[in-house]
């Protein structure tokens, strides 16, 4: 079995993503559609003390990227909200792929929480005969709340039909789902057949081949909602490699990895000298094991770790120069000062001279999408850079 260097690996992995240069993907709306479509879906996350990771993930790929895009591609029809392994943006050519989750759900083999069918069928109602509403269009009868995880009835009925896929969220308004009945929503000529499992596999193995460029067991299985689909996850790429539909070789670290047949044909160019400042959540680097093995890249969101265990900071944003993570950012907008403060800059002892450059256009164009002019640098390592970067934004 032959083996894959690392350094095409890695050049695999980017220009599946749309990293290899600048942002290229598209423009606009259908840019947004287009990596939609590449990367299968787009996390959303509700930290905002940069850009939220949904927003940040498509500004580093869709040039001229504005917030408003998502809900326009979703008020057209093209995208729709639903889990992927967290609560996703997903194009609308895949509909038909959440419906095996959603099944799930609705007859209580993954979640099992209490049901009020009074309520439920309340929402129903409300909705099929006022249109879309939000959560706050429903009113709380009771006094008092128990805190913020004691969600009134309404709430926790619409985020049931809605993981059901009876409701869909049609827009959202800061960071509240409009809901409306999947049956209205839904655009004409959709397929709305329930996969089989089989199809359900081979559509994970296909869409992180289209998104990743290639991929090990472990990375097409990861957080999928059901063993019997990492099952036969498994069982479809091996049979697939067998049959020729897919290339099976190996990685220098021993790992079995899974390729298109021509996915190793195309030269690998030489990256310019750019800087992708990326989101925690990004899908280069959610799956960190992946991180570690492609990229050599250790890297934990540390907003979950408690303040006096973390190393980087609290929301510390991955930096990728060329093919290569060098460092992380932690970073935070003060938009009412229209301030981007780099609170700590952790880079690499061996950091190439063209980063530097390549690092302030990087800074000042994300700062500029989180409605910055200014940027501050407080604490720099390795120390020797710290006066180099400090000039950079003076």
């Amino acid at each position: 079995m032959a083996t894959v260097r690392p350094a095409r690996l890695r050049y695999l992995a980017l220009s599946h993503q749309g990293l290899t240069g600048k942002r290229k993907i598209g423009t606009g709306v259908a840019g947004v559609e287009k990596a939609l479509e590449r990367l299968g879906y787009v996390q959303i996350d509700t930290i905002s003390v940069v850009a939220r990771a949904h927003h940040h993930t498509l500004f580093t790929r869709v040039s001229r990227y504005a917030e408003s895009a998502l809900n326009q591609l979703v008020r057209q029809r093209r995208a729709f909200e639903y889990w992927c392994h967290a609560a996703s943006y997903l194009p609308m050519r895949d509909y038909r792929f959440s419906l095996p989750m959603k099944r799930a759900i609705a007859g209580g083999e993954i979640s099992r929480s209490r049901r009020d069918e009074k309520v439920r069928s309340w929402v129903r109602d409300r909705i099929r005969a006022e249109g879309p509403l939000f959560a706050r269009d429903f009113e709380d009868p009771r006094q008092q709340r128990k805190g913020w995880w004691d969600w009134k009835p309404a709430k926790l009925a619409l985020e049931q039909l809605f993981m059901e896929g009876e409701l869909m969220s049609v827009e959202r308004q800061g960071f509240q789902k409009r809901y409306e009945l999947a049956e209205r929503f839904l655009p004409s000529g959709i397929d709305t057949r329930v996969p089989s499992m089989d199809e359900y596999a081979d559509h994970v193995i296909d869409s992180g081949l289209a998104a990743h460029g290639f991929g090990t067991e472990k990375t097409f299985c990861q957080l999928r909602w059901d063993a019997r689909v990492r099952g036969r996850i498994r069982k479809r790429l091996r049979a697939r490699a067998d049959a020729g539909d897919l290339l099976r070789t190996r990685s220098d670290a021993g790992e079995t990895l899974y390729l298109r047949p021509d996915a190793l044909a195309k030269p690998m160019r030489k990256l310019p000298d750019v800087v992708r400042i990326l989101s925690p959540f990004d899908n280069a680097i959610i799956q960190r094991h992946r991180g570690k093995a492609v990229f050599d890249f250790d890297y934990t969101i540390e907003c979950y770790v408690p303040e006096a265990k973390r190393q980087f900071g609290y929301y510390a944003l991955p930096l990728l120069f060329r093919d290569r993570f060098v460092g992380r950012m932690d970073c935070k907008a003060h938009r009412g000062e229209a301030r981007f403060e780099i609170k700590a800059l952790f880079l690499d002892d061996d950091v190439a001279d063209s980063f530097l450059p390549a690092f302030r256009a990087a800074v000042l164009d994300y700062a500029a999408f989180t409605g910055c002019r200014e940027v501050t640098v407080s604490a720099v390592s390795p120390p020797g850079l710290a006066l180099p970067v400090r000039r950079l934004f003076a």
